[in-house]
């Protein structure tokens, strides 16, 4: 393996923990305000993670099969930004942008728990000394899977930020636009 792919590796793995520890944290309810700009970091951080295995060779693993790896477990992550966002959770999605103007919904429990399903084995993977296999991992789900619901939760997440700033009362937003300029 090229010292650039171990360079790329040792970077995505510390991505993938970033971005565990972080939705671990807001599911876990302790910080709601910040719930919606934390998560929409992370899944930035995420998004430019599997950006950069996208923008490089296809990556082909140094053995042609999959070593078994235990799942994460999924459902407290899925069930802590369920209750979380309770009423925002799930929005309107297309089947596929590009083929398909079909509707569907989305979910962004659902979205968070993909990308930290897929993050995290090939953070088992990589943990376990199969660089390669990480890799790989990383930049087929990415294209595959948890690249399109991570843009997509990205986007509610960045309309739901804007909405709770910009739609204010616009007597509210004269009222402290005053203050702050006569303190």
């Amino acid at each position: 393996m090229s010292e650039d792919l171990k360079v790329l590796a040792d970077e995505s793995a510390g991505d993938a923990r970033h971005y565990l520890a972080t939705v671990t944290e807001v599911a876990s309810g302790s910080a709601p305000d910040a719930a919606i700009p934390m998560t929409l970091l992370a899944l930035s951080q995420a998004l430019v993670m599997g950006t950069r295995l996208a923008a490089i060779q296809d990556i082909v693993p140094a053995e042609r099969f999959e070593a078994d790896t235990a799942e994460a477990e999924l459902d407290p992550l899925r069930t802590g930004f369920a209750n979380l966002f309770e009423g925002l959770d799930e929005y309107a999605d297309v089947v596929d942008p590009v083929t398909s103007p079909e509707l569907t919904t989305g979910s962004l429990s659902n979205d968070v728990a993909v990308v930290a399903g897929a993050l995290s084995h090939g953070l088992r993977h990589y943990d376990a000394g199969r660089v390669s296999e990480a890799l790989w991992w990383w930049q087929f789900s990415y294209l595959s899977d948890w690249g399109e619901r991570a843009a997509s939760a990205l986007r509610v997440l960045q309309s739901l930020l804007s909405h709770i700033r910009l739609d204010a009362d616009a007597e509210t937003i004269s009222e402290a636009e005053f203050d702050a300029l006569h303190p």
